[in-house]
């Protein structure tokens, strides 16, 4: 996978979230906005891993603490969704690190709890992106 195709890959992702957005608007509960999504990504063909545990690993030792992340799509970008009224900070840091334990180069924090979905959302990438060819 180059650059390009995971900007093309995080367009269509971001797409398929303003579609959702658009037909439900804001205020509901974070596991509607989840469902609808995870039915407009697969009608568009998307892999899903869905709440998917990241094994994890302390200094070389597996622990039994589990990650779960709420969106993996075609095994490159993790989606953290959120409905709140205020992002707070965490939220980023949270994501960053997600991406760095599943080591996947891109991550999108989406609040739907926005009047506009697309300020409401924060894209990221890390080190692994910056292994990726042009």
């Amino acid at each position: 996978m180059t650059k390009q195709d995971l900007n093309k890959l995080t367009y269509g992702i971001l797409g398929c979230a303003i579609e959702v957005h658009k037909e439900l608007g804001p205020g509901l509960l974070e596991s509607v906005y989840k469902e609808c999504l995870i039915n407009e990504l697969k009608s568009n063909g998307y892999d899903l891993k869905i709440e998917w545990q990241v094994p994890l690993k302390y200094k070389g030792d597996k622990i039994s603490s589990r990650l779960t992340l709420d969106l993996l799509v075609n095994d490159q970008v993790i989606i953290e969704l959120k409905s709140v009224e205020n992002m707070n900070p965490v939220f980023t840091a949270q994501l960053l690190t997600y991406m760095k334990l599943a080591q996947k180069p891109k991550g999108l924090l989406i609040n739907f709890n926005t009047e506009n979905l697309i300020s409401g959302s924060t894209s990221l990438v890390n080190e692994f992106f910056a292994y990726l060819p042009d």
